[in-house]
């Protein structure tokens, strides 16, 4: 799995109006928990670009003060108009300790159902994945090689590595759909 780096300043006070102050300047009030203790801190809304506003998933490296912490972004809060980046949790974690994540899927192959003029329709873009960091891929790959039109490809297709899918079996992935022009020209084709 990719690694992101952040430098943080740890925070001297918490609260509202301190929150406030830290966002004027364009810094994100921060917490990383599971390390222990709390650890509150400060990092530029910017340094999140990379880590945010991408498909990918990372582990980030954050460095406070000379120390060094390995984590997962938990959860992020936005600012309802704006979007601003209001809050941030990352978790601390162990390489002995299995982790949740959310990881990207990616489509491989051709479907004889797309070239068939069906309709490829994605359901799920990540998939809830839980095991050690070291053994998480970038991304779950997910066939599609033999899917004609109206076949779905479902969680329980895909061979996961050394970590478990949480999603239901059942659940489709993606599916090939009949197009209306298909259906149009089939019924033209029976008349």
């Amino acid at each position: 799995m990719k690694t992101i780096q952040l430098k943080g300043e740890k925070r001297e006070g918490t609260g509202t109006s301190n929150a406030k102050n830290l966002r004027a300047v364009g810094k994100v009030p921060c917490v990383i928990y599971g390390a222990g203790e709390n650890l509150h801190f400060t990092v530029y809304e910017a340094d999140f670009k990379n880590l945010v506003y991408t498909p990918n998933v990372y582990k980030v490296k954050i460095n406070l003060d000379g120390k060094s912490y390995d984590a997962i972004l938990q959860d992020l809060q936005f600012h309802a108009v704006s979007e601003a980046i209001l809050h941030a949790d990352f978790m601390a974690v162990d390489a002995a300790r299995a982790v949740v994540m959310d990881i990207p899927v990616r489509i491989v192959g051709n479907s004889p159902g797309v070239r068939a003029g069906g309709k490829l329709v994605t359901k799920i873009n990540r998939l809830r994945v839980r095991g050690l960091l070291k053994n998480l891929p970038d991304y779950i790959d997910v066939k599609i090689d033999t899917l004609e039109i109206g076949q779905s490809a479902k969680v329980k297709d895909v061979v996961p590595g050394d970590y478990e899918i949480m999603d239901a079996k059942e659940n489709a992935i993606v599916s090939c759909k009949t197009t209306r022009a298909l259906m149009q020209a089939a019924a033209e084709a029976g008349k």
